[in-house]
């Protein structure tokens, strides 16, 4: 198993977490798993972690959503999709870790991103 994931136990990129997830258009949260896209180690050694959200709701895709292909290796039980236009930050002390996005799954995940902040930057 290629992985990038911390060998102190520490939350790193590319680890499938499960979090409290905001909502977008509540004041409520909802329990839910999550990818993280940067921990600590990049964000100053802060405990804040950048991370997107992980749905089942496969029958209301977005453009931008990356269907998760290995979901054991997510500790994910059923069908799910990285939701690439849903970020948000949270205190890592809020985030367990579940299991980690395959490697082929990051390239998608990745190149998703670049091309929202890409053109983001470019401006």
């Amino acid at each position: 198993m290629d992985t990038i994931g911390s060998s102190d136990g520490a939350i790193a990129p590319w680890d499938i977490v499960r979090v409290d997830f905001p909502f977008a258009d509540r004041a409520a949260t909802r329990r839910r798993p999550a990818l993280v896209i940067a921990a600590p180690a990049a964000t100053d050694a802060s405990s804040i972690v950048w991370v997107l959200m992980i749905t089942s709701a496969t029958h209301e895709p977005w453009p931008l959503d990356v269907p998760i292909s290995d979901l054991h290796l997510g500790g994910l039980s059923h069908a799910c999709v990285v939701r690439t236009g849903k970020v948000t930050t949270l205190d890592s002390r809020l985030a367990a870790r579940i299991g980690e996005l395959s490697v082929a799954d990051r390239a998608k995940v990745a190149a998703r991103l670049r091309g929202l902040l890409g053109s983001v930057l470019a401006g």
